[in-house]
């Protein structure tokens, strides 16, 4: 890959450990509110209806605020526990306040940034929400490794939508022959860049079996040396 100049990278899932902060997040907020729940059994229902959430969102097929209340508002309902619209609305606003606070990295994440950092011009590309991407990469101190951060809301529209990665590619003065992007969602991520004509690595970090592809596959973010 001697003509890669530059690398874009997923935030969630990719560098940034969602699931760890998420679930430290979760707890803080429901002490906070003396939400008196089992949170293995929340987050064991929880975790896939997020996930259908985000789909949806991709697909522009529910709002912003349409997520962050509906996936609140089924895990309650499938867990048998009442609680107020209002209580949701108040949770939703807070998991969101104290997200950025808890800042666990994937393993090799920062060695990786600073191996690349001197060799590439390293961008992020994220679904994320404008209000907390940035202050996570901050709180957990790799923003400063970053030439250019794009999240979908300031474009308009999603990963894999197309406009996103050519956006992308705009701002960092890239194409798609001098770039690979880097993520762990073969939808978003590595079909989104594929379908432009970019280069891919997944971070495969759960070890899923794939069928023969047309991109790299890693286990972790050091893996990916033996590539850049």
């Amino acid at each position: 890959m001697n003509n890669i100049k530059h690398v874009f990278f997923d935030l969630d899932h990719t560098l940034w450990d969602f699931e760890k902060n998420s679930d430290l997040t979760f707890q803080k907020v429901f002490e906070v509110n003396k939400i008196n729940v089992d949170m293995s059994t929340f987050l064991k229902v929880y975790k896939p209806i997020n996930i259908d959430f985000w789909k949806l969102y991709r697909e522009d097929k529910v709002t912003k605020d349409q997520l962050r209340y509906g996936r609140l508002k089924n895990t309650f309902d499938a867990i048998n526990y009442f609680i107020s619209d209002e209580t949701i609305n108040l949770i939703a606003n807070e998991y969101i306040d104290y997200l950025p606070d808890f800042n666990y990295l994937f393993d090799g994440a920062t060695e990786l940034l600073d191996y690349l950092k001197s060799k590439y011009q390293l961008h992020i590309i994220t679904n994320g929400f404008n209000e907390v991407q940035n202050k996570k990469m901050k709180n957990s101190n790799i923003y400063n490794y970053f030439n250019q951060v794009i999240t979908s809301e300031s474009v308009g529209v999603k990963k894999p939508n197309p406009k996103v990665f050519t956006h992308a590619l705009n701002l960092a003065k890239a194409n798609v022959n001098n770039s690979i992007m880097v993520g762990d969602n073969i939808e978003a991520d590595i079909n989104g860049a594929l379908n432009i004509g970019m280069k891919a690595i997944h971070c495969n970090f759960n070890n899923v079996t794939l069928k023969e592809s047309n991109f790299i596959s890693v286990n972790s973010l050091l893996e990916i040396k033996h590539y850049l």
